[in-house]
C-alpha cells in the first residue's frame, strides 16, 4: 500500500502577491486549486510539506546566477513577511515547513530522510514555478525513486506556454500528470 505526501513549493508572499518584484504571473490563479488539494490531504491525515525558499539577509547562500538580482531586490529573506507562506495556504502546526536555498526541495534538506521515515513512497507536487523549483524537485523525486504526481492545474509559471512545455517534459520521464479534481482518486491507496 502506497503512502503519499504533498509538497507545496514556494507559495510565498515574495513570489505570489501582486506587485512583488519576483511575482510569478500564474501564481494567484492556482491558489484555489492548491487549496482543494491541500484540503484533501488534510482530510485524509496525510503529510503536507510547505517547501519554502529562505535566504540569509546578506545573500551569501543565493545561487551565483541570482546574486546580482538579490543584491538589487532581496527576496525570501529569512524572518521577513516576504518569505512567509501566503495566508490562504498557511501551514498547520502538524504540517512540515521545509526551508531550502536551491531550486530542488531535495538538495541540502532533510526531505528524503523525513519522507522515508514517514513511510512515504509517493509525492504529489503543486506550487510554483514550473520550469525551476517544480521541475527540479520532480526530477529529483524520480531519481530518488518516488512515485511522482504533478498537479498540473495547481502549478504555474510566468506563462502558460512555459508551463505546458515543462509539463510535457516531466510527463516524458514518467511523472504522472493529474488535475486537482483527480486528487481524491489518487488518495485511495
Amino acid at each position: 500500500m502506497s503512502k503519499p505526501a504533498l509538497l507545496l513549493i514556494d507559495m510565498q508572499n515574495d513570489f505570489v502577491l501582486e506587485g512583488k518584484p519576483l511575482q510569478v504571473k500564474g501564481a494567484c490563479s492556482i491558489i484555489p486549486k492548491i487549496q482543494n488539494v491541500l484540503d484533501q490531504f488534510r482530510s485524509a491525515g496525510l503529510p503536507v510539506f510547505h517547501v519554502v525558499r529562505i535566504h540569509r539577509p546578506d545573500g551569501s547562500d543565493v545561487e551565483i546566477m541570482r546574486k546580482e538580482l538579490f543584491q538589487k531586490t532581496p527576496f525570501a529573506v529569512e524572518g521577513t513577511p516576504g518569505a512567509a507562506v501566503i495566508h490562504e495556504l498557511a501551514p498547520l502546526e502538524s504540517e512540515y515547513l521545509l526551508p531550502k536555498i536551491r531550486m530542488s526541495a531535495f538538495i541540502g534538506t532533510g526531505l528524503d530522510l523525513t519522507l522515508r521515515t514517514l513511510g512515504v513512497d509517493t509525492i504529489v507536487v503543486a506550487g510554483i514555478q514550473t520550469p525551476n523549483c517544480i521541475r527540479t524537485t520532480v526530477f529529483d523525486a524520480m531519481a530518488y525513486n518516488y512515485h511522482t504526481f504533478l498537479v498540473t492545474d495547481a502549478t504555474a509559471a510566468q506563462s502558460d506556454e512555459i508551463h505546458q512545455s515543462n509539463v510535457r517534459d516531466m510527463a516524458n520521464i514518467g511523472v504522472q500528470i493529474i488535475r486537482s479534481t483527480d486528487i481524491v482518486s489518487c488518495l485511495e491507496w
